[in-house]
């Protein structure tokens, strides 16, 4: 084993990335729930309270959770998601992009967390919270039903599903009844549940998926959305309740003046009785103080409790960082006396004289002061250019040179900013790996948060003269305009993936008003959708603009809308605090300096198709043939920037974890090609692999 020295030199700083903020907590590496559990206890405790006051009388409650930036609020939604699970279903309401649009959006939002697997089960919370309803627990229904042929016996039978329903069901006012519950049913069939899913987070589906499903209308409207919501807790009233996690509140639009919009859907929930619901706002300190006098007070009396998240006293500040170190503590031989080595508790003194910090705050000072560790251990490695036998006096003056040269280039040839790119280049990865696994088509977000990706994506890159809403009626957050940077003339955007035809109809009509209008002189519709045939109305609209016209229809693909998504995603955490690079909360200007500095955006051939950037010739790049390493070259030079350096191993694990589909030949061989462009060196490249040290070489 090596000694705890010889493992900080070739390991990443355990750290770098580490960002306080999950987002989402379906699917997140949750590693820091777990960590101290004595962070923010009080907090835990009470809002169990209140979850178990739900579940005792189904009365819904809500609860505004408070905290600054760095608190670790998403982090406690997460431990809250992960300890209770089992006594209620858990839906993360990340902030929507329209307010004529929320009630969509809270629907949408709970249905996707719904159909997520809870850790330890092997059903979606959304099947669980089915076979779980009063109508099967207080009958032999449900033994009937759930049992190793549950599928089978549920079809052909959905009218009688459906009559059960109803009578149980009869006094607790469900919205369309018959239309609800056939679609609960529908979940029962394995071949109909996507579709059924579909339904229930609002999508408009194709005439082929109503037809399936026996349906005529799809959830439209902010007032459907709203009741199918609220079927889901009149009906689950003897089962466990729901808890609507906001997350990011801070983020939804013009927020500071008019935060009402979120208050009107936590006081419809109370006042118009949805049951069994535990609804979670958690919001920055100094968001809340300048919104508070915006709210209005009837909007202030449905909230029972505001828990404030206090600092961290220097105990769980040090607990925090010991187990940030565990991994590499636990490789040395022998064990370091200290269980946060290289870091010390006179450190947290003196950094936190009155014995609180926040949770980030003790990340940042960790991490600078490991670096500046492991940046003194430079002394002790040996130089390769110093032959083993006993060195004449030229060969060991060079060989101290050397080692000059490694410690300047590593302390201060490259400005903070670089290093600053770096690390928002590797957050920009981390973050996209997220998107690409969890976005798999791109019908699985709604209009309005596309539309609203392209917003912000033509923002960060000065784009002049944006307004939203360039078409009028139902679909105009389906739309914007801008004016084009390279000619004087109003353009138009228009996506909708909307897969019902009638939808397609309705958006090409209003698209027609707008051109007849003059209100864009050149417009672009974005789908990747079928746009019908030639007997459809919607096509012939359709036709009539994008045939012989300098109007142009975009089909998207997925990468594109990857690229958007994970800007997207990055700019809510900058507005909501969150977003650390450099050791400092990055606000949006900052964010969109950086994506504009590090070009980015320029590999999103979706922008690239609307004009924004510039099509570029796709550069040889002769690494693979089937495969575009680049990505994978420019992870791996990035990572050595911010580390300084560290082990040729350490660089081709994290390369082959970050990337799946990279074999540990191809990195070491972009390696390799890193070395002969002069940018890397190793440092002994004599010695075996596993004790290769890899350095950044500047100029």
């Amino acid at each position: 084993m090596a000694s705890i020295n010889d493992i900080i030199k070739r390991e990443v700083n355990p750290f770098d990335l580490v960002n306080l903020k999950t987002g989402n907590f379906w699917g997140q590496n949750q590693e820091l729930e777990s960590v101290v559990e004595s962070i923010h206890q009080e907090a835990i405790t009470e809002i169990e309270g209140f979850l178990d006051l739900v579940t005792k009388d189904n009365c819904s409650r809500t609860v505004l959770l408070v905290g600054d930036a760095g608190s670790g609020k998403s982090y406690l939604l997460s431990r809250l998601k992960r300890t209770f699970n089992s006594k209620a279903f858990f839906a993360y309401i990340g902030p929507w992009v329209d307010n004529d649009y929320m009630w969509r959006h809270l629907l949408r939002n709970t249905v996707d967390s719904l159909i997520q697997v809870p850790e330890g089960q092997e059903e979606s919370q959304l099947i669980l919270w089915l076979k779980n309803l009063s109508v099967f627990t207080k009958t032999n229904l449900k033994k009937q039903l759930f049992n190793d042929s549950f599928w089978q016996l549920l079809l052909g039978d959905r009218q009688k599903f459906v009559n059960h329903l109803k009578k149980t069901y009869l006094k607790a006012g469900i919205y369309n009844p018959d239309v609800f519950f056939g679609v609960l049913h529908d979940l029962t069939d394995p071949e109909l549940y996507p579709i059924a899913c579909e339904w229930l987070r609002g999508d408009n589906l194709s005439e082929e998926s109503m037809q399936a499903l026996r349906l005529r209308h799809c959830i439209d409207a902010e007032d459907a959305a709203k009741n199918i919501l609220a079927n889901f807790g009149k009906i689950s009233t003897a089962t466990q309740p729901i808890v609507l996690c906001f997350d990011q509140v801070e983020t939804l639009p013009n927020w500071t003046s008019n935060p009402q919009p979120l208050f009107n859907i936590n006081t419809t929930i109370h006042s118009e009785n949805l049951k069994n619901f535990l609804i979670i706002i958690s919001i920055v300190t100094n968001a809340y103080k300048q919104s508070y006098r915006y709210i209005q007070q009837s909007d202030k009396a449905r909230i029972e409790r505001l828990v404030s998240l206090k600092p961290i006293n220097l105990n769980q500040a040090e607990a925090l960082w010991t187990y940030r170190l565990q991994s590499i503590h636990q490789e040395a031989n022998p064990k370091p006396d200290l269980p946060i080595f290289p870091l010390n508790r006179q450190l947290l003194e003196e950094n936190f004289p009155g014995g609180k910090t926040m949770p980030r705050t003790a990340f940042i000072v960790a991490r600078l002061e490991y670096q500046q560790y492991k940046l003194s251990l430079l002394k002790e490695i040996v130089v390769v250019n110093i032959p083993p036998k006993t060195p004449k006096k030229s060969e060991g003056q060079q060989g101290l040179i050397d080692i000059k040269i490694v410690k300047n280039d590593l302390t201060s040839n490259i400005s903070d900013r670089q290093k600053e790119q770096a690390e928002f280049e590797l957050i920009w990865q981390q973050e996209y790996k997220k998107i690409q696994d969890k976005l798999v088509k791109i019908s699985l977000l709604a209009a309005p948060d596309l539309i609203r990706m392209v917003q912000e994506t033509l923002e960060a890159l000065q784009v002049q003269a944006i307004k939203p809403k360039l078409i009028s009626g139902t679909y105009a957050s389906y739309s914007l305009s801008y004016q084009s940077p390279s000619k004087r003339e109003n353009i138009g955007i228009v996506w909708t993936e909307d897969a019902n035809m009638n939808s397609f109809y309705n958006v090409m009509n209003a698209c027609q008003k707008a051109i007849q209008q003059n209100v864009c002189q050149r417009l672009y519709l974005i789908r990747i959708g079928s746009i019908g045939n030639a007997k459809l109305a919607g096509y012939k609209i359709y036709s009539q603009i994008f045939t012989g016209t300098n109007h142009i229809h975009i089909k998207p693909n997925l990468a594109s809308v990857h690229y958007l998504a994970t800007y997207h995603s990055l700019v809510n955490s900058a507005q909501a605090q969150e977003l650390v690079v450099g050791g400092q909360a990055i606000t949006l200007p900052g964010l969109q300096s950086l994506i504009r500095e590090s070009k980015i955006l320029e590999q999103c051939t979706l922008l690239q198709n609307l004009g924004i950037i510039t099509k570029q010739e796709p550069k040889k790049h002769n690494l693979n043939k089937t495969k575009d390493l680049r990505p994978v070259k420019d992870f791996l030079l990035n990572l050595v920037k911010t580390q300084g350096y560290m082990g040729v191993p350490t660089l081709i694990s994290q390369g082959v974890s970050q990337f799946s589909y990279v074999e540990e030949s191809e990195t070491q061989h972009l390696i390799d090609l890193l070395c002969q462009e002069k940018k890397v060196k190793i440092i002994n490249p004599k010695s075996k692999l596993e004790d290769q040290l890899i350095r950044l070489l500047t100029h």
